[in-house]
């Protein structure tokens, strides 16, 4: 049962509250700042602060700093009269989750908002757990990551690393072949030698074949003396990204450097040598390009000695969330940014959406976010239009309502945030959202009507 800690100086306040909420929550009261700073240093575990603004001491907007300073995942909820709304939606940028405007007269808005909070509390209290789980794979260098699906390719690697033995990677655009590449070679006994990556799809074959192999000057129009990547490599590891690309001349030399480990630069005649681990990867299906005689099968084999497939993001569930908060730490930190986080109804879109482009476009989709934010939590508003209005295949195919603001003035727009809410989170489907919100159909059907929504 999670935890709140009511703070009011008026004592029949916040027993009133305390005994509305009492039946689904551990309600502890506190009559000011200094008694409820006290409270949630003894007890971690406390999920939401809802604490009125005017008190003796600290006001409620400095409580709330300093319970974010000492847990950072606390949701918080500002109770203010109703002429301090403009105080409140400034406190929002200071760390409070949302506001109840004074006096409080409808019992099942109160609960809607609360359980709202404490929904934004789980899942920031996941993001944390998922992030302590991850740094027991510090050596995975670049992963993230913990899903059901993750787990088996960070077995694989740490199996597949100690060796030397060729590895194809496969996997669909944007899913971190690279990432996993560079994940091998730094859990290897490589790994203080150099990592060295060719995009083979990048280049023609011509200029592929000087990239891999060197020139010697004078083996062609401005040829001069340079290494290739497989001379560079020598002690480490190379790269060879979408090695379904190559075409068949460059798939003969390849498959003599796997044989014999010697290879000769463009235009020379001597044999050079190089000790290098060879980890390829595609995003296309050799085998069937080997049955359909596009790709050599004896090189086919050699490269995959064994075989790491990575799965697309939409097959890693939990992952989403991991991957945002990671992103969005990332690009805050770069774009000097204070954006603080992401709230549960965007979070919900990101999870909803099927990302086609996999983790690529989700990072993407942060450092936009975070880049035309003003600072703050990310809200549904900050969403890309095409990640937020997503409907799944079996939805209705009537458009969603427009996003709430992020910040309701009052009761009646907290009703309206919650149905529309409810109805994004339930695909557009009006029977789920009403058993969701535990309301009937026409009820919803009336709402929206006054709103002058379909």
């Amino acid at each position: 049962m999670p935890t709140i800690l009511i703070v009011d100086d008026e004592k029949p306040t916040r027993d009133v509250m305390a005994r509305i909420l009492s039946s689904k929550y551990e309600c502890l009261t506190a009559p000011d700042a200094a008694a409820a700073l006290k409270i949630l240093a003894e007890k971690k575990d406390v999920a939401l602060l809802v604490t009125d603004y005017r008190m003796p001491g600290d006001n409620g907007v400095e409580l709330i700093k300093k319970a974010k300073a000492l847990s950072p995942s606390i949701s918080c909820i500002l109770i203010t009269a109703y002429g301090e709304i403009e105080l409140a939606v400034e406190a929002m940028k200071d760390g409070a989750d949302d506001f109840l405007v004074k006096p409080i007269t409808d019992i099942a808005q109160l609960e809607m908002r609360v359980a709202k909070a404490i929904k934004t509390n789980s899942l920031e209290k996941k993001v944390v757990e998922l992030e302590t789980r991850l740094q027991e794979k510090a050596d995975l260098a670049g992963f993230t990551g913990s899903s059901p699906a993750m787990e088996k390719v960070y077995a694989l690697i740490k199996k597949a690393a100690p060796s030397d033995a060729n590895v194809l990677i496969e996997g669909p655009s944007g899913s971190g072949k690279e990432v996993a590449a560079r994940a091998i070679h730094a859990a290897s006994r490589r790994a203080a030698g150099p990592f060295v990556a060719v995009e083979c799809s990048a280049l023609p074959s011509t200029l592929l074949e000087t990239e891999l192999f060197g020139s010697i000057k004078g083996a062609y129009t401005d040829a001069r003396d340079r290494a290739g990547c497989f001379e560079t490599a020598n002690g480490g590891t190379i790269f060879l990204d979408e090695i379904g690309e190559i075409d068949a001349s460059v798939q003969v030399k390849l498959l003599r450097v796997l044989e014999t480990r010697t290879f000769q630069r463009v235009g020379e005649t001597k044999d050079r040598h190089s000790d290098f681990r060879l980890v390829t990867a595609t995003n296309k299906d050799l085998a069937k390009l080997v049955a359909e005689g596009k790709f050599r099968e004896d090189l086919f084999y050699r490269l995959n000695v064994i075989d790491l497939r990575l799965p697309p993001l939409k097959d890693r569930p939990g992952d989403v969330a991991l991957l945002a908060a990671k992103f969005l730490k990332e690009f805050a930190s770069q774009n000097a940014n204070a954006v603080t986080g992401i709230d549960a109804a965007a979070m919900a879109a990101l999870e909803r959406y099927p990302w086609p482009g996999n983790v690529r476009q989700l990072k993407n989709a942060i450092e936009k976010m975070v880049v035309l934010s003003s600072g703050g939590k990310l809200t549904l508003d900050d969403v890309p239009i095409e990640i937020r209005d997503f409907s799944p295949p079996d939805a209705t195919s009537a458009p969603l309502p427009s996003p709430p603001s992020p910040v309701p003035s009052s009761l009646k727009d907290a009703e309206r945030e919650s149905i529309l809410a409810a109805i994004r989170d339930s695909a557009g489907n009006i029977t789920r959202a009403a058993a969701k919100l535990g309301i009937s159909r026409r009820t919803i059907q009336r709402k929206l009507k006054a709103w002058g929504l379909s």
